[in-house]
């Protein structure tokens, strides 16, 4: 590991994280309410999240194949960058609902495609250039956060389209930033790549590992789709909601940094279980619409729903998976837990929500508590 404190090579990964993450942090709470003030319905709303999530898990092999093939990687980032800019700029004309729907769900696969392909190459660049990976992505953490509340402010003085101005700019300036990324070039194999044995992943264990993970996750459906929208009608201020998002990843920071030592004691299922037990306790008790000091109390349990099945997966993968298969055990949690169990989650959020407003919150127990289930019987069965 290079003893540098501030290493060049990270500081431009730095950049970029903190430029996407900037417009990220208002996309995640706020795509929504800016597509409820041009006329979408809860219902397309949800069409329109799943939509993007879906074509996430679309584009990340091609992304990952562009990235692969391409003579810089670079050129996969700038692409996929631009990409996202062009996406939002697309929609901004547009007020007819079920056109937007569609440009909105095209525009957020674009957007949020770039998140695996960054993560992919600063890996790879923290590997080869000998600089810490995390405190990179920590300075996206802290951006995420300015753009939580940043752009909660904005909306709350000039109303939602203040929304698309905030991610527009942020995704202009991602686009700055990842010309100065390395260029970061690579030999290609004259064999060609190594076949992979996917019947591995085939197997009880890594299935009921996958399905946990993936349940969990798609159980902060209801959360990320129409949380802001449910608690701006509850009369909270967008730059309150915004301060509750902050607190969520906050709580997620002090958790992957302060208790990293004593997690090691536990197997991923028990990591797993934790965060299915605190999201039925999460998402049954913010449905009731409690007082916004106990909205603050349940936002810190954010550090459990998701990062301790975050952790949970990956530790499964580390203790489990070859190191051949370490990159497509992700890509397949990746797949299920961020794109196709997560959109069928936000899909079904919008009815619940036109249907039981804050009470929707309710129904993600449900896959909640399968996927706790899904991690007991992990405990249960031994690895091939």
């Amino acid at each position: 590991m290079d003893g540098r404190i501030i290493h060049p090579a990270g500081l431009r990964f730095a950049a970029q994280y903190g430029a996407f993450y900037l417009a990220f942090g208002a996309f995640l709470p706020y795509f929504p309410v800016w597509l409820e003030t041009r006329g979408l319905s809860a219902e397309l709303i949800g069409l329109a999240l799943a939509g993007g999530m879906i074509g996430r898990t679309i584009l990340a092999p091609v992304g990952a194949a562009w990235m692969d093939t391409a003579g810089r990687r670079r050129d996969a980032v700038i692409g996929f960058a631009w990409a996202g800019l062009a996406g939002f700029l697309l929609m901004a004309p547009f007020r007819d609902a079920i056109l937007l729907t569609v440009l909105a769900a095209v525009a957020g696969a674009l957007f949020s495609g770039q998140i695996p392909l960054m993560d992919a190459f600063a890996a790879w660049s923290s590997r080869k250039e000998g600089f810490a990976f995390g405190p990179q992505r920590a300075v996206g953490s802290a951006t995420f956060i300015i753009g939580n509340i940043g752009a909660g402010a904005l909306i709350g003085r000039f109303g939602g389209e203040a929304a698309l101005v905030w991610m527009t700019v942020g995704a202009a300036l991602a686009i700055a930033t990842s010309y100065f990324l390395p260029p970061g070039q690579h030999a290609r194999s004259k064999a060609g790549p190594e076949p992979i044995p996917f019947k591995l992943l085939l197997t009880r264990p890594f299935l009921l590992a996958l399905a946990a993970s993936a349940l969990i996750q798609s159980s902060h459906g209801f959360y990320y789709g129409f949380s802001a929208l449910s608690w701006q009608a509850q009369g909270i201020a967008p730059e309150t909601v915004g301060l509750l998002w902050s607190t969520g990843v906050i709580a997620e920071i002090v958790f992957l940094a302060a208790t990293a030592r004593f997690l090691r004691r536990l197997e991923p299922g028990h990591l797993m279980q934790i965060a299915a037990v605190a999201a039925i306790l999460r998402w049954g008790l913010t449905a009731l619409a409690p007082p916004l000091g106990v909205l603050f109390a349940l936002q810190l349990a954010h550090a459990l729903t998701f990062s301790s099945a975050y952790l949970g997966i990956l530790r499964f993968a580390a203790d489990n998976a070859p190191d051949r298969l370490q990159a497509s055990t992700q890509a397949a949690n990746s797949a299920l837990s961020g794109g196709i169990a997560l959109a069928a989650a936000s899909a079904l959020s919008g009815p619940l929500y036109h249907v039981f407003g804050t009470g929707g919150f309710a129904f993600m127990a449900i896959p909640a508590a399968a996927g706790g289930l899904c991690a007991m019987l992990m405990l249960r069965v031994r690895t091939p």
